[in-house]
């Protein structure tokens, strides 16, 4: 299996002229896993080798601004750059609680209609995350509005035995988020590939002794 990372942005707070807002991309078989999309990730795109047409999963570590406000602009421009088809798998995108609302929110303000369907994963944090006084619990968000508004999506809580959340799994890896302490709710995401069995030529050793 063949992973490589390019990095788009490693700022803090805010994206600079020489230096983006917190985004990387893992490519893995051909497609791309965005990694948080901070302001100005569309243009270092752009600047990269990458085709942001090839994103199929993105990763939110948490709701502070430079890892996200550049995730509706984003998610438009992939729009603007696709053909309708009713057969094309969802964008995944996962991230803390109250990520679905957002997302929604800021596409049905722009009146922004995107020609592929994505879902939201929430990860449900838990209260030790971050300081007690900094703490929001965003389960009730959009509670009153029809389920069919917004987009489909999972609700992932937290696996007490293994002590992290299951998103991903396939025949070649598992892709686990874990809790961070933050001053908000926060999450880091581990990619672990499964054993591989070898290639053995068992005829060939057995002729060999």
């Amino acid at each position: 299996m063949s992973l490589d990372l390019t990095f788009l942005g490693t700022g803090s707070a805010f994206p600079s002229p020489s230096r983006g807002a917190s985004a990387l991309v893992l490519r893995r078989e051909g497609h791309c896993w965005l990694f948080d999309c901070g302001e100005g990730t569309q243009t270092q795109l752009m600047r990269s080798h990458l085709r942001a047409a090839r994103i199929t999963k993105i990763f939110i570590t948490h709701l502070h601004g430079d890892h996200f406000f550049g995730l509706p602009g984003l998610l438009c421009t992939l729009s603007l750059q696709s053909n309708p088809d009713p057969n094309r798998p969802p964008v995944d995108i996962y991230g803390p609680l109250g990520l679905r609302s957002f997302l929604w929110r800021s596409l049905e303000l722009s009146h922004s209609q995107l020609l592929f369907p994505y879902t939201v994963h929430e990860l449900v944090p838990t209260r030790d995350q971050c300081p007690a006084e900094e703490f929001r619990d965003f389960s009730g968000l959009d509670r009153d509005e029809a389920p069919s508004q917004g987009p489909p999506g999972r609700v992932l809580h937290l696996d007490p035995g293994e002590d992290s959340y299951l998103l991903v799994e396939d025949e070649q890896l598992v892709v686990r988020a874990f809790r961070l302490f933050h001053r908000i709710p926060s999450f880091g995401f581990v990619l672990e590939e499964k054993p591989r069995p070898g290639r053995l030529n068992v005829q060939k050793l057995k002729d060999l002794g």
